[in-house]
This record gives C-alpha cells, sequence and structure tokens, in this order.
C-alpha cells in the first residue's frame, strides 16, 4: 500500500508545544508524586497508517497508563510521560544501564486528515497503542456545480 499520509516525529518538547509539554509534565507529577524524577528517555515509535486509521505505537515497558498524557493538538498528537528507574533492591546498585527512564515527550505531526477528536488509546504489554480515524479528503476531486436556466435580468 502506498503511503497517504505522512508522519512526523518531532524531537522531545519541540517550541511550539513547550507550554502544552510542561503542563502535561505538571498533571503527572501531582498525579503521581514524581516530582523529583529526573532523567530523560526516549521510548521508541512507529507509525504507521491503515485503510481507516493511523496507528502510533510505543514501547513502555514497566509504566503503566497512569504515568501517561497524551493530547492533540490540531494535526498533532502530543505523548508525555514518565518512566521510574526500576530498582531490584534498596541496597543493589548497577553495573550496565541500557535502558532510558525519566520523562519523555514526543510529538507526532499527521501531514493528512485525520478526526483526532475520535482518537483512542490502549496500553497492553508494555506498549502503547493509539489508534485515530482517518477522514476522506476531498481536495483535489472534481465536483460538479449544476447549472440552472432562467432569464438574466441586466
Amino acid at each position: 500500500m502506498q503511503s497517504r499520509i505522512q508522519a512526523v516525529v518531532v524531537p522531545a518538547e519541540p517550541t511550539e508545544f513547550r507550554d502544552e509539554v510542561r503542563r502535561m509534565f505538571q498533571e503527572l507529577d501531582r498525579s503521581t508524586g514524581d516530582e523529583g524524577l529526573t532523567g530523560e528517555c526516549v521510548p521508541p515509535v512507529d507509525v504507521f497508517e491503515t485503510d481507516e486509521t493511523v496507528e502510533i505505537t510505543m514501547d513502555l515497558p514497566g509504566v503503566g497508563a497512569e504515568a501517561i498524557r497524551i493530547a492533540a493538538k490540531g494535526q498533532t498528537i502530543l505523548i508525555a510521560g514518565h518512566k521510574v528507574p526500576r530498582r531490584i533492591r534498596p541496597e543493589s546498585s548497577f553495573h550496565l544501564v541500557e535502558r532510558g527512564y525519566g520523562r519523555f515527550a514526543r510529538a507526532v505531526r499527521l501531514a493528512g486528515a485525520c478526526d483526532t477528536s475520535r482518537a483512542s488509546a490502549m496500553m497492553s504489554n508494555g506498549e502503547l497503542r493509539i489508534s485515530i480515524p482517518r477522514i476522506a479528503d476531498r481536495r483535489g476531486r472534481a465536483i460538479r456545480i449544476p447549472i440552472s436556466s432562467g432569464s438574466a435580468s441586466a
């Protein structure tokens, strides 16, 4: 299937969305009590489309739905949250850390006709899946305009 929709994943906390991302982090901090969380992570994101939807998937193992906020702003989907560091035992120390933790914010711009007001999200087995229904794009289609007959007055 040839791609009809282009999606761009914008780097964390882009300037135009800075206030929205900051508000989402403040809300998360209040609800989970993780004000002191430091570090940043960049969870991998996939964006693909079907005939009916655009799908965004993000790998978030160990992250609960309560630690994630999603907002649609125009044709952009903002995903923000945090992943707490994992400690096996309080007295343990790590020798190698490759898995990221901390705050994350991703913005996915949809360059196509989608109905973000009907988007849905589901968290399952460490994967966040956001589904956004597509809208039939009518631009470029020929629309017949009927001509009525009548007398033209001068």
